[in-house]
C-alpha cells in the first residue's frame, strides 16, 4: 500500500510517503512560508523522488484537527483535490494522536497544542502502546492538574503547547524535562495513524473528509460574546 501523509496543523508543514509500512520519504519545512505557498511543491517533490504519481496512492492521511484553522483547511483541500480523481480513501487524523505516534518508551505522553487564551488542545496516550488515555479536548492548562498528578510516570509533554504545560507542571514528580525537538508534529506520525485507521475501517471517501476544530473560530467567539453582551 502506498500512503501519502500531509501535516499542516501548525506553523510547520510536512509530507511523508510510506509503502507497506516503510517510510520512503519525509520532509519537514519550518521556513516561514505559508502552507498555501509551500504544500503543493512539497507534495510534488515527494512524489517525484519516490517515483510515484497520485494515481499510485492507495491512501491519504491528513490532519483533521485540532490545530490552526487555516492550516487544517489548506491540508484538507489539497488532499481532497488529489484524492477525488480516483475516489481514493482518506484518513482524517487527529493532530494530537499523530504527535503521540512519533514517540515511544514507557510512561505517558500528553500532547498539547497552544490554543491561545491560556488553553491547550490536549490528549494523552500511553507511550508503550499508543493507547488513547483521554479524548481530544480544548481546555485551560490549569484544568490538567488532576491528570498530571495521577497518570503513569514518567510524563512527557510534546507539541507547541508543551512549554505552557511545563511552566505549570514542570516541578511535579515524574514529569520529565522539556525537549525542544518534540515541539512540532511530523508527517510520518500522520502516516502511522492513517495506516491504523485504514486497517480499522475508519478511512473515508474524499467527499467525507471534514475538519474537527474542537472549538469555535476567533471570529465566531467574538460574535457570540458581542451577541451575549447586547442581550444583557
Amino acid at each position: 500500500m502506498n500512503l501519502l501523509a500531509v501535516d499542516t496543523a501548525g506553523k510547520t508543514a510536512g509530507v511523508a510517503v510510506m509503502q507497506n509500512g516503510r517510510l520512503l520519504y519525509e520532509c519537514y519545512l519550518d521556513g516561514g512560508m505559508t502552507h498555501s505557498q509551500s504544500l503543493m511543491t512539497l507534495i510534488d517533490t515527494a512524489l517525484q523522488l519516490t517515483g510515484l504519481t497520485p494515481a499510485d496512492i492507495d491512501l491519504y492521511g491528513v490532519n483533521a484537527g485540532p490545530g490552526s484553522f487555516t492550516g487544517l483547511r489548506i491540508g484538507l483541500a489539497a488532499v481532497k483535490g488529489l484524492a477525488f480523481a480516483k475516489n481514493t480513501l482518506c484518513a482524517p487524523v487527529s493532530t494530537l494522536e499523530a504527535l503521540a505516534a512519533c514517540h515511544n518508551g514507557e510512561g505517558t505522553v500528553l500532547c498539547a497544542l497552544d490554543a491561545r487564551r491560556g488553553q491547550v488542545y490536549n490528549a494523552a496516550f500511553d507511550l508503550a502502546t499508543h493507547a488513547r488515555l483521554t479524548e481530544d479536548d480544548a481546555a485551560a492548562v490549569d484544568s490538567l492538574e488532576d491528570f498530571v498528578k495521577s497518570c503513569k510516570k514518567p510524563l512527557f509533554f510534546v507539541g507547541d503547547g508543551a512549554r505552557l504545560c511545563y511552566n505549570k507542571y514542570g516541578q511535579v514528580p515524574g514529569v520529565m524535562p522539556i525537549a525542544a525537538p518534540l515541539a512540532m508534529g511530523r508527517a510520518v506520525g500522520v502516516g502511522l495513524v492513517a495506516a491504523r485507521m485504514a486497517e480499522e475501517g475508519l478511512a473515508v471517501p474524499p467527499a467525507q473528509l471534514l475538519p474537527s476544530y474542537h472549538r469555535l473560530s476567533q471570529a465566531e467567539r467574538e460574535r457570540a460574546e458581542r451577541l451575549k453582551a447586547e442581550s444583557l
